[in-house]
């Protein structure tokens, strides 16, 4: 039996609604993909989820016994997500960012399926699990505090013989860890460069990085400090 327009409504009108609402939440905080491109990637699977329906549906007034699998056609809306989440994706140095941008591209395109298919429960209880992970689970990260990561590099002429080890115990007694140090020489311009990789709390990121950068730039011979 084919699809009322009003059930073709309620199908795409849930997933335009649910597209809306997590697109805002990645708009809010300045991601790559925000509210446009998260309605219309909803919405869009939703109309693909309605479409196999329809195809499957009208296939059994042909003559010929060919029924098309309904499950292609997402199977194939699903991997071209796959290339629209990873443009999402940045690399900044030592810091991936997207990741949850991808991921929520992802998860809108089932709910979209799931609401084309006609399944509306199955995908407001998905929103709402969308929304209970994007808007608590950032809180219960800084509560908790995270294990994070950063790069912090030093460049100091080449007549400070202060040793790498030194320098490693003056960054620690900040409270972060080091976990591996580089060290490069430059004879033509006569420095040295030091780059610590760092471990510590999330909740610690802003104050440690500013007080660490502001100790380090105030030692004799230091030409410049970079974190990252």
């Amino acid at each position: 039996m084919p699809l009322s327009v009003d059930t073709v409504l309620v199908r795409i009108g849930a997933a335009l609604a649910t597209g809306l609402i997590l697109g805002l939440e990645r708009e809010s905080r300045g991601r790559p993909a925000g509210l446009r491109t998260t309605t219309l990637v909803c919405v869009a699977a939703a109309i693909a989820a309605v479409l196999s329906e329809f195809w499957y549906v009208s296939a059994a007034t042909l003559p010929v016994a060919w029924r098309p699998d309904p499950a292609r056609l997402a199977a194939g809306v699903l991997t071209g997500m796959g290339f629209l989440g990873a443009g999402t994706i940045l690399r900044q140095g030592n810091v991936v960012r997207g990741l949850t941008t991808a991921a929520v591209l992802w998860y809108v395109t089932i709910l979209g399926l799931a609401y084309g298919s006609g399944y509306l429960v199955l995908g407001l209880i998905g929103l709402g699990v969308a929304l209970v992970v994007v808007l608590s689970l950032p809180w219960f990260d800084r509560l908790i505090g995270i294990e994070r990561y950063a790069a912090l590099s030093i460049t100091t002429t080449l007549s400070d013989d202060t040793s790498s080890e030194a320098i490693r115990r003056e960054i620690e007694a900040f409270g972060v860890r080091v976990l591996h140090i580089e060290l490069e020489y430059d004879l033509q311009l006569q420095q040295r460069s030091l780059k610590f990789d760092l471990e510590f709390k999330q909740r610690r990121a802003g104050e440690i990085s500013q007080r660490l950068v502001s100790h380090l730039a105030r030692r004799p011979h230091v030409v410049r400090v970079k974190w990252e």
